[in-house]
């Protein structure tokens, strides 16, 4: 019922096409732990590599995060990391930095502003 946002299809075909899988561990009970969440569900993280060099050269410690707004909206969703992050920026898609610098690494996370359908790369650089 209602729109294709407010149905949720965008999560139910990533649940269709990518069903999470069982995997036996120990007996002992488990915290819950995500490494990632986004607040918004207009926002899809797609993808979570490690960064490649020469990009990631002298910081053998970074990932690459791609987000895209599914729901051809204007949204900013904070993007939020239980990794250890010293320091985030945009990059294009060969991971080259991009823009004005550092992202603010605030409590809530990092803040990302997106336009209809926009996909954004960000480099997040671990400290070890």
């Amino acid at each position: 019922a209602g729109s294709f946002q407010e149905a949720g299809v965008i999560q139910q075909g990533y649940n269709l096409n990518f069903p999470l899988h069982v995997v036996p561990a120990s007996c002992a009970p488990c915290p819950a732990w995500s490494a990632f969440s986004v607040s918004s569900p207009a926002v899809v993280l797609e993808t979570v590599k490690q960064a490649v060099p020469p990009q990631a050269e002298d910081r053998a410690e970074a990932v690459v995060v791609r987000l895209y707004e599914a729901h051809g909206s204007t949204v900013t969703a904070w993007l939020q990391t239980s990794l250890p992050v010293q320091e985030a920026m945009l990059c294009d898609l060969l991971e080259r930095p991009v823009g004005r610098g550092p992202l603010p690494l605030e409590k809530q996370g990092l803040r990302l502003s997106f336009t209809p359908f926009r996909v954004l790369s960000v480099l997040l650089v671990l400290s070890c």
